[in-house]
């Protein structure tokens, strides 16, 4: 089973029906996707509009997502300036956003937009879609690509925001900071407890509810 395709799978889960949500470039892109069917969002992108949507046909040549890839739109798209756009995210207005991460604490603590060493456009919107979300998700793989781990009891890349995660979600398992510590609740089909463990750095506590994460028999086939 496809990684990407079972943490989209299960973020997609986590969006309720009405929701203004922002994605991040990479995986959480793929979460629209998944959704249930009874669950409607509205996607905004921060370089200014609300209905994106998937592409559709051609693309137009000035319609584009804030990762700069052509989109589509949906009925209702509303378009404005990048002003607008930032006091929409800064004034508390989406209520989750979806990012990947490079490494997340247990502190809360996210760094995902510099590697030390590597050529990087900037942080863009980022610092403030973290901090100004109600709700912020981290959608990634568990470990690096050498195997190491990227949930750390302190993130040692430069830090994107200081404890603003609230849930992550990686294809090991499912983690929710809960009154300030960072909790087990959910691991995937067939990991167990130690699995989890043995690729985590990050202290947490194992939630009493802690279950397998309920995913669509579909995905398995």
């Amino acid at each position: 089973m496809d990684a990407k395709t079972l943490i989209a799978c299960r973020v997609a889960q986590e969006m309720k029906d009405g929701d203004v949500v922002n994605l991040g470039i990479g995986l959480p892109t793929l979460v629209p996707d998944f959704l249930p069917e009874d669950v409607h969002i509205t996607l905004q992108s921060e370089n200014g509009f609300t209905g994106l949507g998937p592409l559709a046909g051609p693309p137009l040549p000035d319609l584009v997502n804030a990762g700069g890839k052509p989109c589509g739109m949906v009925p209702g798209t509303a378009f404005f300036d990048s002003a607008l756009s930032f006091c929409i995210i800064r004034g508390g207005h989406v209520d989750v956003t979806v990012l990947g991460g490079l490494q997340v604490d247990q502190e809360g603590n996210l760094a995902n937009w510099m590697v030390p060493g590597k050529m990087v456009p900037g942080m863009g919107g980022a610092m403030d879609l973290v901090t100004g979300a109600k709700n912020v998700i981290v959608a990634m793989e568990h470990a690096t690509r050498e195997g190491g781990a990227k949930i750390l009891k302190r993130c040692t890349l430069p830090l994107t925001a200081a404890g603003r995660v609230g849930t992550i979600v990686t294809e090991l398992a499912v983690f929710r900071f809960v009154d300030g510590r960072l909790v087990l609740t959910e691991t995937a089909p067939g990991v167990s407890l130690d699995d989890v463990r043995a690729r985590t750095e990050a202290d947490y506590a194992v939630s009493p509810a802690c279950r397998a994460m309920p995913l669509p028999r579909w995905l398995y086939e």
